[in-house]
């Protein structure tokens, strides 16, 4: 017997169980051009084929033992984008029109004409080299995430990496909440590669880096006239962004006139240009980051809630470098081969320091710093590493520092290794309850950030 990948090159499983009928189809086929396999069962193609199948199956509805409709259902469990085509009798019509509602590519009725058939194939063989090389395309992506920089194996990052890829293909509009250096507009940048709109304009704008004055025309585009300066006609980011998605980073600083016209852009996904009345409709996905919870009315400030609950529909939060301490081991090793890559140096060799530094720092400048820190290193200036351990603020700590950063590491090691599961963290520790959470407090450690 063949193994599944035995059928990767083939263009047609032709399942018949009558051989005189199998045989001349068989090459029938073979003589429109097609790569094609015979099997006499259901049970036969099942015991070879696999999902790297790359055509389609043609298939008898009546046959003895597992007939059509169930090899169908078969199959489409195995890869729901096999096309699969139905041989029906007229009795068995009705039931291949009931397995096309369940997805079956096509049904051909008997007596059919050889060229019916393979006409249908070529189109089921076309249709199945799509999806193949968009599945290629996505793996590649996916791939590429290591080179992004959200790499990791904590349950919070393969939470992320997985909800990323759930949500990619789903037109809606997302918030992205994490501290700076975390890599927001990575997840804004794979949300956009991922999905459909990938091969369209992914459009960045950072709304803390303009002044009031300017950003309703950098978003809204304007007319000529339309204010002191404007002499000729400008596309706004959220025009150009139309068909792909529009990235604003630092959501919080946006001022209160863009919020309102933003709220409009939202609910309406149409856009009114400075100086002009003409409405124009845009198609766009909003993926939005800030670095305030814009859920506390506390740090809210002059936000808007009404654009904050809008844009509330999913959120994803990035995890700080200090609340996934087991990723930065991975994550420096990368970045260290990377940026010896950049300046052609070979990989140097880590002294007590430089380890120590990982492994005592608190990473206040998350992912991003640490992107820095490795590039130092290969350019062989992180010789100024203080003796002592440092934490993000750069001070030495005390004996009593020093020992609280021992047991949160602890805590966090036991977390992970649990999964977040208080139960079994509370044992391997053996402290009470009540002041696992006081240190959980204490030390800013999230335990949902390591369930799985």
């Amino acid at each position: 017997m063949t193994s599944p990948t035995d059928l990767a090159g083939l263009d047609i499983a032709f399942v018949d169980d009558d051989a005189d009928l199998r045989e001349a189809n068989a090459q029938a086929l073979q003589l429109a051009g097609f790569k094609v396999e015979a099997f006499a069962s259901a049970d036969t193609l099942l015991a070879e084929i696999g999902p790297g199948f790359t055509g389609a199956v043609v298939s008898d509805v009546r046959m003895p033992g597992m007939d059509g409709i169930e090899l169908f259902r078969r199959l489409k469990a195995l890869d729901a984008d096999i096309p699969v085509v139905l041989i029906s009798g007229h009795a068995d019509i009705a039931m291949a029109v009931g397995a096309m509602n369940e997805g079956a590519y096509d049904f051909i009725a008997k007596p059919y004409a050889g060229e019916r058939l393979a006409e249908t194939l070529r189109r089921a063989v076309e249709k199945r080299a799509l999806v193949l090389e968009n599945r290629r395309l996505r793996a590649l992506a996916i791939a590429a995430v290591e080179d992004e920089g959200l790499i990791g194996e904590t349950p919070a990052i393969l939470r992320l990496r997985q909800t990323i890829r759930d949500l990619a293909d789903v037109d809606v509009d997302v918030l992205v909440l994490g501290e700076t250096g975390t890599g927001k507009e990575v997840v804004a940048n794979l949300l956009h590669r991922l999905g459909r709109r990938g091969e369209k304009p992914f459009v960045a704008l950072n709304c803390g880096a303009l002044p009031d004055s300017v950003i309703e025309g950098e978003l809204f585009g304007y007319e000529p006239g339309a204010f002191t300066g404007a002499q000729k006609k400008r596309v706004g980011r959220i025009e150009h962004a139309s068909g792909g998605t529009l990235f604003l980073d630092e959501l919080e600083s946006m001022p209160i006139g863009a919020q309102v016209k933003l709220l409009r852009v939202l609910e309406m996904r149409e856009i009114a240009p400075l100086g002009s009345n003409d409405i124009r409709k845009v198609d766009l996905r909003v993926v939005a980051a800030t670095k305030l919870d814009l859920g506390d009315p506390n740090r809210r400030g002059d936000f808007r809630e009404d654009l904050y609950y809008r844009l509330n529909i999913v959120t994803l939060r990035l995890p700080p470098l200090r609340e996934r301490r087991r990723d930065i081991p991975l994550l420096f090793a990368h970045f260290l081969g990377r940026a010896a890559r950049k300046y052609g140096r070979e990989l140097p060799r880590l002294d007590r320091a430089v380890e120590r530094h990982l492994v005592e720092n608190d990473w206040p400048g998350n992912v991003r710093e640490l992107v820095h820190f490795a590039e130092r290193v290969v350019l062989g200036l992180a010789g100024d590493l203080p003796a002592e351990p440092i934490r993000g603020d750069a001070a030495a700590l005390s004996l009593p520092e020093r020992l609280g950063a021992i047991e949160a590491n602890l805590i966090r090691e036991a977390l992970e290794a649990s999964r977040g599961d208080v139960k079994a963290t509370l044992e391997a520790l053996r402290i009470p309850r009540k002041t696992f959470y006081d240190k959980l407090a204490r030390y800013g450690i999230t335990r949902a950030a390591y369930e799985e």
